[in-house]
């Protein structure tokens, strides 16, 4: 679980309620960091969609924290476009604490962390864009909490 995560709960495309612990422990994470204004956010979700359902049922997941304006707007977006991952409330001040943390100054962002919350990739869009589903294997082995993960 990502330890930065521990103790939140998160919620679904469809709003149903979490916990951060459950739902991403032993697992590869990605966080998304995304608006609906953002024509580049609308551009790269649907590729991530592909990319998360095509992993099923891979040890990943995917948390989008939102950079909209309203929860409204974040709401519309998840809905419109989102695969079925998981989203920090738009309310949770945890938000602002993880654009700093991980240096986010721009939108669309995917960083992929360990369980301890230590970047694996700030690149994740990237390698997404350039290597697909190749560079799952990168991250899994950079974990390194799935020894036995062939996927």
């Amino acid at each position: 679980m990502v330890d930065v995560l521990a103790g939140r709960r998160l919620m679904t495309r469809e709003g149903a309620s979490v916990e951060a612990e459950a739902a991403l422990q032993n697992k590869v994470v990605a966080l998304y960091f995304a608006a609906a204004g953002c024509a580049l956010s609308r551009d790269f979700t649907p590729l991530l969609c592909d990319f998360y359902a095509a992993l099923r049922p891979a040890p990943f997941e995917v948390v989008f924290v939102s950079a909209d304006c309203s929860a409204q707007e974040m709401r519309d977006f998840m809905r419109e476009q989102h695969g079925a991952w998981l989203a920090l409330p738009f309310h949770d001040p945890c938000r602002h604490e993880l654009k700093q943390r991980y240096n986010v100054t721009t939108t669309p962002k995917l960083v992929i962390v360990k369980q301890n919350g230590e970047v694996i990739t700030h690149k994740g869009r990237k390698q997404i864009r350039e290597r697909g589903l190749a560079c799952f294997q990168s991250w899994v082995q950079a974990a390194d909490i799935f020894q036995n993960f062939s996927g």
